[in-house]
């Protein structure tokens, strides 16, 4: 009992001393506290602040070491990845595209911490809070300035602009690659982003292609790459909104052992023109890694491939995207894509894609990119048109739901126009409709999403 009763009160004593060992958590005033109403500013304060400011608030359990080291620890991560008392100094663009991802963590069940909302229960979010940051965000509202690029509808083309030379781009600045190749492989899906006005064309290789096609996808092959490339939305007199500027190519490949610092997936980005690496050194690879956390459970990976393949659990794949009846003349989802377009009457997106005739007039490079490509004979055009649906993987974007219509039109030779067919309603049937010239016209004058 002597032994015990020294053994105590050496643990006491301990105990005791490990309360000194007490690094500090600094604290200091707001320098640029993000700009924002009330009672959004009020929801920030009570779930985010007490790790996501240069404010201490911590309980009295929080001081207590050891647990004061982890706390110390999760507050100075967490303000090195979003702190409210700076954010303010950040382009308003930024500053919005911060509380997007803040909101999709909320949503996805990543932040607040669970661990922290077990002992802080006043920081869970409520979906009322929840409804009050998705109201201030406000998706789907028009760019207050748009950037200029070429003519409306023209997919983006400059004509100053010469074509990168994708062979001589740097890799990023972690070492990780970039592949020339991405502009050749297949669409897995596309997105419509309403938080930052933009367009993404979701691409895969042959690996990821193929896993998708047969659902193997939980998770992803090694082997696998991904290209996420983003246009700035530019609305047309046509009514519609279609691809704009260029804006960056993100990719992603996964090889569980080489990047097992990084969840098994190298990252990357490119932006502008000249595809210039993202980031100012090599620790951009946090950023990447820290936003894809949420989808830890499917992989890391937020896009849902459009695919007939049957995956397990909820939001994995998207089959309602694809489905296209067999009777079809063609199955276009396996093409390569051309461009896409949002009708914001109707909520509908649409995506052209062309069979390999067509392709070789899309990928002539140089002059000419100004207009639409001159299809020649054999080639096949298709767009398929969805109903739109929010993304659930982000909040402000939107992505294909059930098919609403396909054409295709296929090119003839000797300067004449070619065939031109519609399938539209339930169950995709045959509907030609009164308007195929102008149709066929329509699909002819969609000028491709311009590349580098």
């Amino acid at each position: 009992m002597r032994t015990l009763g020294k053994l105590i009160v050496a643990l006491v004593v301990f105990f005791v001393v490990l309360q000194v060992v007490r690094p500090s958590i600094p604290a200091k005033p707001a320098t640029a506290e993000v700009q924002v109403p009330p009672e959004v500013r009020q929801l920030l304060e009570k779930d985010s602040y007490s790790c996501h400011s240069d404010q201490r608030r911590l309980s009295w359990f929080d001081e207590i070491v050891p647990g004061y080291w982890l706390v110390r620890h999760d507050i100075l991560t967490a303000r090195e990845h979003l702190n409210f008392f700076t954010l303010g100094s950040a382009p308003a663009a930024m500053q919005k595209a911060t509380l997007y991802e803040a909101v999709n963590m909320i949503q996805l069940g990543a932040m607040p911490l669970p661990k922290f909302v077990r002992l802080h229960p006043e920081a869970k979010v409520t979906p009322d809070e929840l409804g009050t940051l998705k109201a201030y965000l406000a998706p789907w509202t028009p760019a207050p300035n748009p950037m200029p690029s070429a003519q409306p509808g023209s997919g983006g083309k400059i004509d100053a602009l010469a074509p990168a030379s994708l062979a001589m781009v740097q890799p990023e600045l972690n070492g990780f690659p970039f592949d020339p190749s991405f502009e050749s492989w297949k669409p897995i899906s596309t997105t419509d982003r309403g938080d930052n006005h933009t367009f993404r064309f979701i691409l895969g290789n042959d690996v990821a292609v193929k896993a998708a096609q047969t659902g193997k996808i939980s998770p992803w092959p090694d082997g696998a790459r991904f290209a996420k490339i983003a246009w700035q939305q530019e609305p047309g007199p046509d009514g519609l909104v279609h691809p704009g500027k260029f804006v960056q190519v993100e990719l992603m490949l996964k090889n569980a052992r080489d990047y097992k610092d990084t969840e098994g997936w190298g990252w990357g980005r490119w932006r502008g023109a000249d595809l210039k690496p993202y980031g100012k050194d090599a620790h951009f690879v946090n950023e990447c890694t820290g936003c894809h956390q949420p989808l830890r459970g499917i992989d890391y990976v937020y896009t849902i491939p459009i695919t007939t393949a049957k995956v397990r659990g909820d939001e994995v794949v998207n089959n309602a995207g694809a489905a296209l009846p067999a009777s079809l003349p063609y199955q276009p989802l396996g093409w390569n894509a051309i461009t896409m377009y949002v009708d914001p009457k109707t909520h509908t997106t649409a995506a052209l894609y062309g069979n390999d005739a067509a392709m070789h007039a899309v990928h002539a490079r140089g002059a000419g990119r100004t207009e639409g490509p001159a299809y020649p004979a054999g080639a096949v055009l298709a767009l398929v048109t969805w109903a739109q649906r929010d993304d659930p993987h982000w909040f402000g974007a939107r992505i294909p739901d059930r098919p609403q219509a396909v054409e295709f039109v296929q090119v003839a030779g000797g300067g004449q126009q070619g065939s031109y067919q519609r399938f539209a309603g339930v169950g995709l049937t045959a509907d030609q409709g009164a308007a195929a010239a102008q149709r066929t016209n329509f699909v002819l004058g969609l000028a491709p999403a311009w590349l580098p």
